[in-house]
């Protein structure tokens, strides 16, 4: 692709073309005709890959926002996934949603983007996920590409890197019990939130509940949804970790 008039105002909206599936047909357009797409329902633009021997691990994460399965390329992927699912402003996402195409003034470039993510206020961020010492030049340029092709269309552009280990580890525990089977029954969840009201041991506030083989899976999806809380990042969680009420948080069941 060379470098396109600019017919939209901001150069970056014909100097870009997003590639992409629509309703099982493939459609390249200029970024100023093609940002409109919910890019959080497209398919992925290329498979996930796992080469034997590979730093990468790719697999397909069920995700609780999206009822559905969502790709990833590698653990850092995953657990930025993870992330994205557990956040309550996240109502889409979508993996590998476009090749982002551009002239960098020598070569034609392209990039995919880890995720496509719609915000509950209607707001579009593109993620891309890689540890800092995984960072070339090549990559860096990428990104920056992308971040300047989101400003032209008011994306938000993040750069996910690798997440605190604890806070990682405690959040991964929690992503077992994010189905929405682990709300029921209710009268366990409207238990555990009046137990909780004053800050208790774990273990202590399941078992005033009841049988903690019952409990503990209501108590921890508790904890993912973010009606109770309790020390993500201080260390990993324990039976006497302290949990309570989230100030502001009230359950619909």
């Amino acid at each position: 692709m060379g470098a396109l008039p600019s017919v939209f105002g901001d150069e970056a909206l014909a100097a870009f073309e997003l590639d992409f599936f629509d309703a099982g047909s493939r459609r390249r357009l200029p970024l100023g005709l093609g940002w409109r797409t919910r890019f959080e329902t497209v398919e992925p633009v290329r498979p996930f890959r796992w080469a034997k021997g590979g730093r990468g691990f790719a697999g397909w994460y069920f995700s609780a926002t999206m009822r559905d399965h969502v790709g990833y390329e590698s653990w850092l992927e995953r657990d930025r996934l993870i992330l994205l699912d557990r956040d309550p402003q996240v109502t889409g996402i979508a993996s590998q949603p476009f090749w982002l195409h551009w002239y960098d003034g020598t070569r034609n470039r392209r990039h995919a983007p880890d995720y496509f993510v719609r915000l509950a206020d209607g707001r579009s961020r593109v993620v891309d996920v890689r540890a800092e010492d995984g960072m070339d030049e090549e990559t860096h340029e990428a990104f920056a590409a992308t971040e300047r092709a989101c400003r032209a269309v008011g994306w938000e552009f993040e750069w996910a890197r690798r997440p605190e280990p604890v806070f990682m580890a405690n959040v991964r525990w929690l992503a077992r019990y994010r189905r929405t089977r682990c709300r029921r029954p209710p009268t366990v969840v409207e238990r555990l939130v009046e137990v909780f009201r004053e800050p208790k041991g774990l273990w202590e506030g399941a078992e005033l509940v009841g049988d903690r083989l019952q409990v503990l899976p209501v108590l921890f999806h508790l904890l993912w949804s973010g009606v109770l809380g309790t020390d993500l990042v201080g260390g990993l969680m324990e039976s006497d970790s302290l949990v309570w009420v989230e100030k502001g948080q009230r359950w619909a069941g």
